[in-house]
């Protein structure tokens, strides 16, 4: 590792006034960025962990029956305290990594790397969210703009996530078993005016929605509603545990399953 200055603010302000120095680098759960940092890919001045911030902590039902999750909360907590509410969440974050991502890694460090294999990036946007920050708000469908690439601004901080509940939803993934990300994960979401689908793992430009399956199970939410349908492989990850087409052919099998659970 490179040599770097340290700080814990209890704070949103302070954790934006700390943001604010130059090559100053959020720091979640450090799943990601603390492997980056061991191989010398990355060389902030100062790290500003999240983690003490009590503000940024926490699940809650807000008046407009939306689950209002902490930007610091951890995938484990997701996993205990969200199942009463949106349990398609929780059990997706039940299976994030093993014990010890599921206890370090949070909401927000996952949403702001915005990995194309990750699990929370497929819920949010399935879920319609709005992704808070120490400076607005960004709807889901704006929020995500490419493979590890986001709508946040430098120093911008995620302190909560808001998902509308729905009808019913459901998550399913196809492991990638030495890192457990997914190879390819497809989350669907029924709410009263349409059906979401959010695809993470597959595409080259990380998380998106498969409209065509949303327009289909919009009229009839059942796995045959999806017969004939498939995505574009010219446009999935290839790579030594799968080719485009492979991935291509598992988006419709993980998205068939997904309705066939809900």
């Amino acid at each position: 590792m490179y040599n770097f200055d340290f700080a814990k603010p209890s704070t949103i302000a302070d954790a934006v006034k700390a943001m604010s120095e130059e090559d100053a680098q959020a720091l979640g759960g450090g799943q990601t960025l603390i492997p980056t940092l061991k191989q010398r890919l990355a060389a902030p001045s100062t790290l500003v962990s999240l983690t003490g911030i009590p503000e940024m902590q926490g699940i809650c039902m807000d008046d407009a029956g939306r689950l209002c999750i902490g930007g610091a909360t951890t995938h484990a907590t997701v996993a205990a305290e969200g199942a009463a509410h949106y349990p398609a969440l929780a059990a997706m974050a039940s299976h994030i990594g093993d014990p010890a991502v599921r206890n370090r890694g949070t909401l927000g460090g996952s949403l702001a790397n915005n990995d194309p294999s990750a699990c929370y990036p497929a819920a949010v946007l399935a879920s319609g969210a709005t992704v808070v920050t120490n400076a607005r708000e960004i709807a889901a469908d704006d929020y995500f703009q490419g493979m590890f690439t986001t709508a946040l601004d430098e120093g911008e901080i995620i302190t909560e996530v808001k998902f509308p509940v729905p009808e019913a939803a459901n998550y399913q993934k196809f492991v990638q078993p030495a890192s457990r990300f997914a190879l390819v994960g497809v989350f669907v979401a029924k709410y009263a005016d349409g059906v979401r689908v959010a695809v993470t793992g597959a595409s080259e430009d990380g998380v998106f929605r498969w409209s065509e399956a949303e327009e289909a199970l919009s009229s009839d939410f059942s796995a045959g509603a999806l017969d004939g349908l498939s995505v574009d492989a010219s446009t999935m990850i290839g790579d030594l545990h799968g080719t485009p087409e492979y991935r291509a052919h598992l988006v419709s099998v993980m998205t068939r399953r997904a309705v066939a659970a809900c």
